[in-house]
């Protein structure tokens, strides 16, 4: 959770009340957030020969991207408090002239396609505010923006540029302007270069630096006004005495980037000359159909039931009262025609509600915590206890652990080809790909446990042998049917290591797994013609995953008819070479939710 601090003198002014540490302390508890610490007793930085003042440092929850500054914590606290009304945030054109343009050129699709701006009008600036505004860039920047892969801020003195204004892509050597708090011009290639030993600016220089283009924004003039998401141009940078602060945003992901552009205006606006309001700009986009003006302030439609927030939270209110109580957490709610339904607007400062959960949540903030009553009686209500699957998985896991394996736990993510290739298996299209994967290791979700075991033994090799390892865990699998479209299955492998084969130790393993989970052996025949015996049988199988002749499939009849729950046998040598093991591998691997 961020922790963001603010000045303690300054926070409860606003507030309209000083608080003792106790009582401010149980009004972020009220709220959902929490005091870390108050430096009021606690030796402060000094400054220029001045002692910081007193700071409070409050943690903020991860996606309330609406209170990592003093602006939104305080205006947050107000409304819950019921000091100010919920802001109305409205798009107000320029009095004195049309609207600004920022045409988007098609060749910035290389780079960084996607663009949105905002112009703050007659703005007034303190050193306080100031400090906050760049501060809250910097926070996003480092959070939702992902250390700027995803999203980058550039603001400008707009007094100081002309539109209409361009959105390219240039190539390095063709980009010259001087950077940020210098007065010599560069190109994009040198800025490269001089920026790369700085400890800030010199870990973002990799999101562009292989690009053939650099993405670069001009006014009408051809004037520079930054290349993101490196640096702005020192041409137009913000000041104390900046009056209209002109924002641009681009991104590479389309849904961030208006919660940025969101974040700042609804944060900062209200420091304008007519608060709240803020200045359209037209995106011309017509590459990509982003053609638009932005930012859109309007709110987010959806409903809540009644019957869902009184059932969650104990209470029996009425559709009106929940409304009233929405309002103390910014929202705008009112009683549908429908009944049992509330029709909420989600103002743009929360992006972090994406479920009825989350109203429900805000109304029994507003409601309080403390005054939900101390029982929860439902109809729903169990004693806490042991899925029955992680019980078997337990027994299972016990009963092999005694029998002298050593349980393993690798990760749940490997490789396309540890999965496939080297275990001489063809996609099934099964398996749940990462879109963007960090490394070649960590492509799909596994569909096998014996990844897993083989890259252990491999790893550790070194050691004595023989080697007997067992998993007891989940795999992932695509399944249309699901809600998630894919379904976790909880799975048991062991695999033996050795000199010799040990085939026969891991089927005499197979055998002690299948008479402690009561499936005793039988013969194929006796379980398909006689409907009252029960148990399990093998059948040799042509696997590829192991060596001809000695693999075979593991049956067992629960109920009417007999299901496949599982192969063993000796690794196949090109498997083992695959996984760089000299000596030989016997492996079982079994669905446990067979025998639930």
């Amino acid at each position: 959770m961020p922790t963001i601090s603010v000045d303690k003198a300054e926070l409860f002014k606003a507030l309209g009340k000083n608080y003792t540490t106790q009582e401010f302390d149980e009004l972020c508890f009220e709220f959902g957030i929490e005091l870390d610490e108050d430096t009021t007793d606690s030796k402060r930085p000094v400054v220029d020969g001045v002692e910081e003042p007193p700071q409070l440092k409050i943690e903020i929850p991860a996606n309330r991207y609406d209170m990592l500054c003093f602006e939104g914590i305080a205006m947050n606290l107000n409304v819950f408090l019921g000091n100010i009304p919920p802001p109305n945030y409205r798009l107000v054109a320029p009095k004195d002239g049309e609207i600004q343009t920022v045409t988007v050129k098609e060749e910035t699709s290389q780079i960084r396609p996607y663009f949105s701006c905002a112009v703050l009008r007659n703005i007034k600036f303190t050193k306080a505010r100031y400090e906050s505004f760049i501060a809250l860039q910097d926070k996003l920047h480092q959070n939702l923006a992902r250390q700027r892969t995803l999203v980058a801020i550039g603001t400008h003195d707009l007094d100081t540029i002309k539109g209409p204004f361009t959105y390219e892509a240039q190539k390095p050597e063709d980009i010259k302007f001087a950077p940020l708090n210098q007065t010599k011009e560069m190109t994009g290639k040198e800025m490269m270069e001089f920026y790369e030993k700085d400890k800030h600016l010199g870990r973002y220089l990799h999101i562009i630096r292989d690009s053939p283009v650099y993405p670069i924004i001009y006014d009408s003039n051809r004037t520079v006004l930054s290349m993101p998401p490196i640096i702005n141009s020192n041409h137009s940078k913000i000041t104390l005495d900046t009056k209209n602060v002109f924002i641009d945003i681009t991104a590479t992901d389309k849904t961030k980037l208006e919660i940025v552009n969101h974040m700042i205006v609804s944060m900062f606006s209200q420091y304008c000359e007519e608060p709240f309001t803020i200045e359209p700009v037209k995106i011309i986009s017509e590459h990509n159909g982003q053609t638009r003006e932005a930012p859109d302030l309007t709110p987010r439609t959806t409903q809540a039931e009644v019957s869902y927030i009184n059932s969650i939270c104990g209470l029996k209110l009425q559709p009106q009262e929940i409304c009233d109580m929405l309002k103390k957490m910014c929202y705008h709610a009112k009683p549908s025609s429908t009944p049992d339904i509330l029709d909420v607007d989600v103002p743009i400062t929360r992006a972090d509600v994406l479920h009825q959960a989350d109203i429900m949540e805000d109304a029994a903030i507003a409601y309080g915590f403390n005054n939900l009553e101390r029982r929860f009686v439902s109809a729903t209500t169990s004693v806490g206890a042991a899925l029955p699957i992680n019980r078997l998985a337990d027994i299972v896991r016990n009963e092999t652990a005694m029998a002298g394996w050593s349980e393993v736990m690798p990760l749940i993510l490997c490789s396309y080809d540890e999965n496939y290739t080297w275990l001489n298996r063809a996609d099934d299209n099964l398996a749940v790909r990462l879109q963007n994967p960090k490394t070649q290791e960590y492509q799909i979700v596994r569909t096998s446990l014996l990844p897993g075991l083989l890259k252990t033994i491999r790893e550790n090799k070194h050691h004595s042998v023989p080697m007997k390892i067992f998993e007891v865990s989940d795999v992932g699998l695509k399944d249309e049917s699901c809600e998630r479209k894919s379904r976790n299955e909880r799975r048991f492998a062991a695999c033996w290591y050795g000199k010799s084969s040990g085939f026969e130790v891991v089927h005499g393993l197979l055998d002690r797994i299948m008479l402690m989970l009561k499936s005793a052996f039988i013969t194929k025949e006796e379980g398909l013609s006689n409907p009252a015996v029960k148990g399990y049988w093998i059948e040799e199988v042509d696997d590829p995953t192991f060596f001809a002749g000695h693999s075979a499939a593991i049956f067992v009849k629960l109920g009417d008819k007999p299901q496949r729950v599982g192969t063993f046998g000796v690794m196949h040598p090109t498997v083992l070479k695959n996984f760089e093991l000299p000596f030989p591998v016997s492996a079982m691997e079994i669905e446990l939710e067979w025998f639930l």
